[in-house]
């Protein structure tokens, strides 16, 4: 039995070492001039609380003649957004209910950039159920927030529900017209947002004259040059205003009077529908070439949007220049920090479920692994045929074309079966190992790529790597 009661002390005591400079080997510098601040702390423990943290340390690990750490600075937090989250680091703990509201979103952006994976959900998970009004209110710097970065799913998934559901309250917002360009274009772009066409035209039309001061709401009263600003000003969100759905009505007194403003293509694809009713229109393109494409969404920890269309084209054999085929819905149904490493895990999640992709982060690295299995995943001890499968990585997350995809070239050893690993392909081609016993897990140094049954070697080496992560999908078309 687990008993949690020493817990209190235990931080208690760290918080005093933290309070002691006696034994202080590290000085960060954080801020920027003219607001800035040294923090003395101790190395040992921000090398193991953050990894973002460790890996400065790791190119800064050459000691002063006084004995002490070389200084190293953190411009992008502010000082005393840091002391909180120092104390955190130190005692595990963090009061929210005695700050600030916007003090929290800086402290979730901090934890964001020291890479603090368990504050991070932490912390959205308190705005969105303590302060669900404020966030209502305050739409466009949360929305922007998240939109930020992938680690905000849970405020992305938020905002998602209110624009689908009471778009009015963003609309209506008296900071409507304050929002960013990135976040009215997320908006328009919406696939389920609940208003009509002409509504979200409305509004678009109302954010782009507010960009404009002096400009009229009345077009009638326009110069060339007041059509030109208001034409700059909407260029990105035109593209994505579903002008076919409107009816003729709609366009005549909504869309006709700001023509100037119109790419000419549309425009005259526009009257041609509203002319005839027979004419049918090739395609209502967005800045991505797609008709009629909506801003699309991965509940994923480690890869994002762009990874998913890469994975998707290699599912329909496509090159990633190619144009994208099928647009096919990830659905998480395995999460390895949520659901646990264990291999028992894993496959009580996870078998008899087929066409699942499987998105690895390796342990302190950037690397992402990965392999596609068309067919279902079971415990019994066997390798299976298919030939459609392939194991693929991503050096880095940022950089997303710097990837390898291998595809199985001996079809009866394709995927690997067995209730003491994970998703593995291949033999030794990607394997997830979790051992013997259940509290042996994936996140150990068990895990192999060892070119086989597969085209290429998927990594760098062949030595053994530990799981931070890992997310397993079901593949569905999305229609």
């Amino acid at each position: 039995m687990t008993d949690n009661k020493f817990l209190p002390k235990l931080s208690q005591n760290l918080l005093e070492i933290l309070n002691d400079e006696k034994y202080y080997d590290i000085a960060i510098e954080v801020g920027n001039e003219p607001i800035v601040k040294i923090f003395r702390a101790h190395m040992v423990i921000l090398n193991y609380r953050s990894p973002h943290l460790r890996r400065i340390l790791s190119t800064n690990n050459k000691k002063k003649n006084d004995g002490t750490m070389t200084h190293i600075k953190l411009p992008n937090i502010l000082p005393e957004i840091f002391q909180i989250i120092l104390r955190y680091i130190y005692g595990g703990k963090i009061s929210l209910m005695k700050y600030d509201i916007l003090d929290i979103i800086k402290i979730l952006v901090a934890a964001n950039e020291l890479n603090l994976q368990e504050l991070i959900p932490h912390l959205q998970s308190f705005l969105i159920e303590n302060k669900e009004n404020w966030v209502e209110q305050n739409f466009n710097l949360i929305y922007q927030t998240s939109l930020e970065n992938d680690s905000f799913l849970d405020l992305q998934m938020f905002c998602g529900e209110l624009i689908s559901k009471q778009p009015e309250k963003i609309f209506e917002s008296p900071n409507f017209i304050s929002i960013s360009e990135k976040v009215l274009i997320s908006l328009v772009h919406h696939d389920k947002i609940q208003m009509n066409e002409v509504q979200v035209w409305k509004y678009v039309l109302k954010w782009g004259i507010a960009q404009n001061p002096g400009l009229s709401s009345d077009p009638s009263s326009y110069s060339n040059d007041d059509f030109n600003a208001l034409k700059n000003t909407l260029q990105r969100c035109i593209p994505f205003m579903k002008f076919f759905n409107l009816t003729s009505r709609e366009f005549l007194n909504n869309v006709f009077p700001y023509r100037k403003i119109l790419p000419n293509k549309l425009y005259i694809d526009l009257l041609k529908l509203f002319l005839n009713n027979n004419y049918k229109p090739t395609k209502n393109i967005t800045p991505n070439g797609n008709c009629g494409s909506t801003k699309k969404f991965i509940d994923s920890r480690i890869i994002t949007i762009q990874h998913a269309e890469i994975i998707s084209k290699w599912i329909d054999r496509l090159e990633i220049t190619d144009e994208l085929r099928n647009s096919y819905e990830f659905k998480l149904i395995f999460r390895a920090s949520r659901d646990g490493f264990t291999s028992k895990q894993f496959h009580e999640k996870c078998d008899n479920q087929s066409r699942t992709v499987t998105i690895i982060k390796v342990k302190d690295s950037n690397e992402i692994l990965g392999g596609y299995n068309p067919i279902i995943w079971e415990s019994v001890h066997y390798f299976c045929i298919t030939n459609d499968s392939f194991i693929f990585s991503f050096m880095n997350k940022e950089n997303i074309e710097n990837c390898i995809i291998s595809r199985v070239k001996n079809i009866k050893h394709a995927i690997r079966y067995w209730d003491r690993c994970g998703p593995s392909f291949g033999k030794g081609d990607l394997t997830i190992y979790g051992g013997y016993q259940d509290e042996i897990t994936f996140s150990n140094k068990t895990n192999y790529c060892i070119k086989n049954s597969y085209e290429k070697q998927i990594r760098k080496t062949e030595e053994n790597f530990s799981v931070e992560e890992y997310e397993v999908f079901h593949i569905t078309n999305d229609k």
